[in-house]
């Protein structure tokens, strides 16, 4: 957890200053609502209701009250202000310039509850040095710093690095994601600006320092066997199941309290994992197929036959973690293969792939 810069309080004071400082009371009473500074944040709609005003209304006494607060601030009405702005400028440089409002907050004040996403959306609002960015089924509400950024060149950014991800195909870790956005045409001066931006996205997700669109598993595992997927693409190896299971349970993964035995019948269920050896699974990207080891013998002496019993071992043995002396016993299989030669073995004449 990032360590916080400022306390709750500290920047409390500061915002019941500003606060203070709106002389109007339903003026007070619209941003409070509007920000959640005095319990939940309300929408246009909700805050009318309450006061009695048209929607439109209250956008407009919203607006109007934040313009003569930075005014006022301006003014030098109230100095704890540039401190707190100073706060926030110096925690958006650590998190690349750009950072979703829970995660400032997150960062600033160590908790990201209602009050406080509100405290830092409030402050930044009042700022010259920064921007908060609006919330929709694309984008995170963020904060990011002004240097000719607002809104719509920011989402425009990110709306790039998307592009450039669908068209990459595959989940990039971090300088990946940096190059990309270059191609694009985003200059950054940092990959930890483009990974910024980029989270501020809803169709973007990070996974284990993996970068990618958020239907991708690998970045953002939705089930059981997207987990053991995962799992497995990391080990680079065929690997027991209770090793998948521990390591799932070990990962950052959402929901990783599932038992053993799920992980099995999962494993057991889905075509992209190959039981090769005693409790043994590989993906079958690696090049497995599903099969006994007599389907796997027959599969060799389909594709070259007659083969030394040393060679049929040895092909197994790549596909398959058995002991050899489960090869030598499925060659004994006098119904599917046949002894042609001293140690050489070919398929029972009118054996085909499929079995006799």
């Amino acid at each position: 957890m990032p360590e916080a810069t400022a306390t709750k309080q500290e920047l409390e004071t500061v915002v019941k200053k500003v606060l203070a400082s709106i002389e109007r009371p339903r003026e007070r009473e619209v941003i409070e609502r509007r920000f959640g500074l005095a319990g939940a944040k309300e929408t246009l709609e909700s805050v009318g209701e309450t006061l009695g005003i048209t929607r439109e209304r209250v956008r407009q006494i919203e607006k109007a009250t934040l313009v003569r607060a930075r005014v006022g601030l301006a003014n030098g009405k109230n100095p704890s202000f540039d401190t707190a702005e100073m706060e926030l400028v110096k925690a958006l440089h650590e998190l690349g310039r750009a950072a979703r409002t829970d995660v400032l907050a997150q960062k600033l004040i160590g908790h990201s509850d209602t009050k406080s996403r509100g405290i830092v959306a409030f402050l930044a609002e009042l700022s010259k040095k920064m921007v908060a960015t609006t919330e929709n089924d694309r984008y995170y509400p963020a904060i990011v710093l002004t240097d000719d950024q607002d809104d719509k060149s920011t989402k425009l950014a990110v709306d790039q690095i998307i592009e450039a991800l669908k068209q990459h195909g595959q989940p990039v870790d971090k300088d990946g994601l940096f190059k990309l956005a270059a191609d694009a045409g985003l200059t950054y001066e940092h990959p930890n600006e483009t990974a910024a931006l980029a989270s501020l996205s809803k169709l973007i997700a990070n996974f284990d320092g993996k970068w990618g669109l958020n239907k991708w598993p690998l970045v953002n595992p939705k089930n059981i066997r997207d987990k053991i997927y995962i799992v497995l693409l990391q080990a680079g190896k065929p690997t027991h199941f209770s090793d998948i299971a521990a390591a799932v349970k070990s990962q950052n993964f959402r929901r990783n309290n599932v038992t053993e035995q799920a992980i099995h019948n999962e494993l057991i269920k889905d075509d992209r994992f190959i039981l090769v050896g005693r409790g043994i699974y590989a993906l079958s990207e690696w090049g497995y197929k599903k099969g006994s080891i007599t389907d796997v013998i027959r599969d060799i002496l389909t594709e070259e036959s007659p083969l030394h019993r040393e060679e049929i071992v040895r092909r197994v043995l790549k596909v398959r973690q058995v002991r050899e002396a489960t090869i030598l016993l499925g060659l004994q299989n006098q119904k599917e293969f046949k002894r042609v030669a001293k140690a050489q073995y070919a398929l029972e004449q009118g054996t085909t792939t499929g079995g006799k």
